[in-house]
């Protein structure tokens, strides 16, 4: 197992920094230093080609050069009066093919002073992160030594996706903490009597008796809760947007009601006997967390239990609150009917309880998600009036946008017809006629393409060949060319979404030689080349990754 570092946060306040070199790196480290409130001490020689920005910082006099080459004492000599002159830390910029800096740090690691050499993690005993700094908030990376570029990388993606104003969110949190805190003081110190006399004016000396402090610890406690439910389980950019009047709100609201944080969007644990449950149906659109619709996503916070289908990606489920319980479909071939039986039940002993279920499935709930069916369920079991029911953005319409293919478009298709390539209890079903201006798109006919393929294009095959009277085939459907485009989509919407574009005739190849990656989907007719050039010479082309949309792009520069 690799060895991780101990990640910390040091108050560098007044700090004596020693930076050793005349390059940009010195230059950034001096800045670093200053950043935090440290006092960087630069040693260089006094005929060093100084970096400009240095030069400027040694003019300005926030930096201290020290024009001359280093000296071992210079580690105990040149630090704070109150821990003997040692230095609090020391930046070597020369890089290890110098062999001062491999003795710099053999000196600090005998006087245990921490040091930092550039691009020698052997050589250093800590390194510094790459961090984003917002007021008070600062979220650092490392991939410890594997590369600063990455690290650098990786920051930036993580600072993309946080809410603006964050850092003044954590710093109206802290207000919180902190004037919870000061009354836990007033209140242990009119406990001991430390309180001036004014401020117990009219109070006997046995007041306080009747609160012990176990009392008073047990109301800290009860604070410190209610403000780690609010930090916990309220979405984050509802923290990023708290202000100065939620904070008095909920100061106020805690005093009247000091079991929960108060907010539209605060998860409300109720338990109180007579509290009516609510079963939840919805979709959780095609995979891609920024598809789920608004109302959704409050159904996902706010829960008490989420019953989940398999096939719900787990960048949606990642959205749920840690505290939610989850119970994923267990179906698999042969237990389908038990797992939803399985979930109904769960959803049932959910709502005689109290609770607020939600049963989040992929896609949308009534297309070939059994909402139909779940919902006649509750209402039979007398719940009619506590069943709420959320659409969800369908893969059968939004894969084919993600890839591409428009399923209606002027002069190729008119109409789009959803098909499942699997019925009830596994049995195949009739397949669709064509129709040349029709899109047709098979939700969960990938397992058995060949069959599908067999169906639609011939009348004899076993699934669907149709027997008349005199023992004659039925010949009046009308089979699909197979040179009809189609285009097979796997995992819409997620990074891994694949998509294999082909014809019907080399589909079945296409899926056997490129293996399946469910959930996927098969789209059928003229659309799939509507803004697609096929290759004549090519009997199928892949596509990897999901090259759809980032939500940052449409919201920036929003409040």
């Amino acid at each position: 197992m690799a060895r991780t570092s101990l990640l910390t946060a040091i108050d560098s306040t007044s700090h004596v920094h020693l930076v050793i070199g005349s390059n940009s790196l010195a230059a950034a480290r001096c800045a670093k230093s200053l950043e935090v409130g440290a006092k960087p001490r630069l040693i260089a020689p006094a005929d060093a080609e100084l970096h400009y920005a240095l030069q400027k910082r040694i003019d300005s006099g926030e930096v201290e050069w020290l024009a001359k080459p280093f000296e071992d004492g210079d580690l105990l000599q040149l630090g704070r009066e109150e821990i003997d002159r040692v230095v609090d830390a020391v930046f070597v910029t020369s890089g290890p093919r110098d062999p001062l800096s491999a003795h710099i740090s053999q000196l600090c690691k005998r006087h245990r002073i921490p040091v930092n050499v550039a691009d020698a993690p052997a050589l250093c005993t800590f390194s510094l992160l790459s961090t984003h700094t917002d007021g008070p908030l600062q979220i650092g990376v490392t991939t410890n030594g594997r590369g600063c570029k990455l690290s650098s990388r990786i920051r930036r993606e993580i600072a993309s996706i946080l809410p603006p104003q964050l850092g003044s969110a954590c710093e109206r949190l802290g207000t919180i903490r902190r004037r919870i805190q000061e009354e836990d003081h007033l209140s242990h110190a009119a406990l001991s009597g430390d309180l001036e006399e004014e401020d117990s004016i009219g109070q006997t000396s046995t007041f306080n008796k009747l609160v012990t402090e176990t009392d008073l610890d047990a109301a800290k406690n009860r604070r410190m809760r209610w403000l780690f439910q609010i930090c916990e389980y309220w979405p984050i950019r509802r923290l990023a947007n708290i202000s100065d009047e939620d904070v008095d709100s909920m100061l106020k609201s805690y005093a009247s009601n000091p079991t929960l944080p108060t907010s539209a969007e605060t998860p409300h644990l109720d338990s109180r006997p007579g509290k009516k449950g609510r079963i939840i149906l919805a979709g959780s659109g095609p995979g891609h967390p920024d598809l789920l619709t608004r109302a959704t996503h409050k159904a996902i916070i706010t829960a008490d239990v989420i019953l989940a289908d398999k096939l719900v990606p787990s960048s949606v489920l990642d959205l749920i609150p840690r505290r939610t319980p989850v119970h994923i479909a267990r179906k698999f071939p042969g237990n389908a009917d038990r797992a939803q039986e399985e979930l109904l039940e769960l959803g049932l002993s959910g709502l005689k309880k109290g609770q607020t279920v939600l049963r989040l499935k992929q896609g949308d709930p009534y297309i070939y998600g059994r909402g139909g069916e779940e919902f006649e369920f509750f209402r039979n079991e007398g719940f009619a009036d506590r069943i709420t029911v959320l659409p969800g953005i369908t893969s059968a319409l939004s894969a084919p946008l993600f890839a591409g293919i428009p399923a209606t478009q002027r002069g190729i298709s008119d109409q789009v017809l959803i098909c499942t390539g699997t019925g009830r209890k596994g049995k195949p079903t009739v397949p669709p006629e064509f129709v040349e201006t029709r899109t047709v798109v098979f939700l969960m006919a990938l397992h058995r393409i060949a069959e599908l393929v067999a169906d639609l294009t011939t009348h004899d095959s076993d699934d669907a060949k149709v027997v008349l009277e005199d023992g004659s085939l039925d010949k009046t459907r009308r089979l699909w060319p197979r040179s009809t485009p189609c285009a097979v989509i796997e995992r819409a919407s997620c990074p891994d979404q694949r998509v294999i574009r082909t014809r019907l005739e080399f589909v079945t190849a296409a899926i056997e030689e490129q293996g399946s990656r469910p959930p996927g989907l098969l789209v059928l007719g003229k659309a799939c080349e509507a803004l697609f050039t096929a290759d004549a010479d090519r009997k199928w082309v892949v596509e990897e990754g999901f090259q759809g949309f980032e939500v940052e792009d449409f919201t920036a520069g929003t409040k």
